[in-house]
């Protein structure tokens, strides 16, 4: 099998090469739309990330207080989300949400952008409280209630001394979510997403150069997904305590 790499520097309006392959002055070409698509994936992902980061957190935390309220909160959220497919929320969050809550008029005010944000988000946030919520309760209990004994808050407690440790603890399957979510975030393409799945859909088409389409994506994916592992194994070393749980 022959590959023809030269097809990226084709354009994607006519089909004719230029010379500059990133079309510097001319016609956008299959490089420049890679690039654009890989952008929308980072975008997507980092964004949900942090959306997953905050509310997996809060959710777990609250599943370890001491007030059955808050617990079954954290529950209820962590049983919905990890339970209903991707896919399904993606619809959910695009079709469903916006016909519930908006009208019409501000329905087509949404980004399609921001519903994937917040449902690979949610989805992802499941996840995380399930990690939070174990390295919370891996610390022994005596932690806190050392805490409270000198006099501090259960808030305080938390923010000065479980959250610290429990955070280092997680670190190792937070990065496994972070590269997940990297992979996950080619369901956008459903609801159009110029993302890097939709560009191989649609590029392939064109050029029926599926091969190095799906080539190339495949490569942007694991560069993404590699480059998030080696951050945070580096974040790690750093912020381990020797002696502690799940250090090295």
């Amino acid at each position: 099998m022959i590959f023809e790499w030269q097809v990226f520097c084709k354009s994607t309006v006519d089909e004719e090469f230029s010379p500059r392959c990133f079309g510097i002055g001319g016609n956008t070409t299959y490089l420049d739309w890679i690039v654009s698509a890989w952008g929308w994936t980072l975008s997507v992902a980092l964004l949900a990330l942090v959306v997953a980061l905050l509310v997996g957190s809060l959710m777990g935390i609250l599943r370890t207080v001491p007030n059955k309220g808050l617990v079954f909160l954290g529950n209820a959220w962590t049983e919905l989300f990890r339970n209903v497919p991707l896919l399904v929320q993606i619809f959910l969050w695009y079709h469903v949400v916006p016909a519930l809550l908006l009208s019409p008029e501000m329905r087509r005010e949404v980004p399609s952008f921001v519903l994937v944000v917040l449902a690979l988000g949610f989805f992802t946030s499941a996840r995380i409280s399930e990690q939070v919520k174990a390295g919370i309760q891996s610390l022994p209990k005596g932690q806190r209630y050392a805490g409270l004994a000198v006099g501090l808050t259960l808030p305080q407690t938390y923010r000065f001394v479980l959250l610290p440790m429990a955070f280092r603890i997680v670190i190792p399957p937070l990065t496994s979510e972070s590269m997940n979510i990297i992979k996950n975030s080619s369901v956008a393409f459903a609801v159009s997403i110029s993302e890097l799945t939709l560009f191989a859909l649609q590029a392939g088409e064109e050029t029926s150069r599926n091969v190095e389409m799906y080539l190339a994506v495949s490569i942007l994916y694991f560069v993404s997904a590699f480059t998030v592992n080696r951050i945070a194994l580096f974040i790690e070393n750093r912020v381990q305590v020797p002696g502690m749980i799940g250090s090295r």
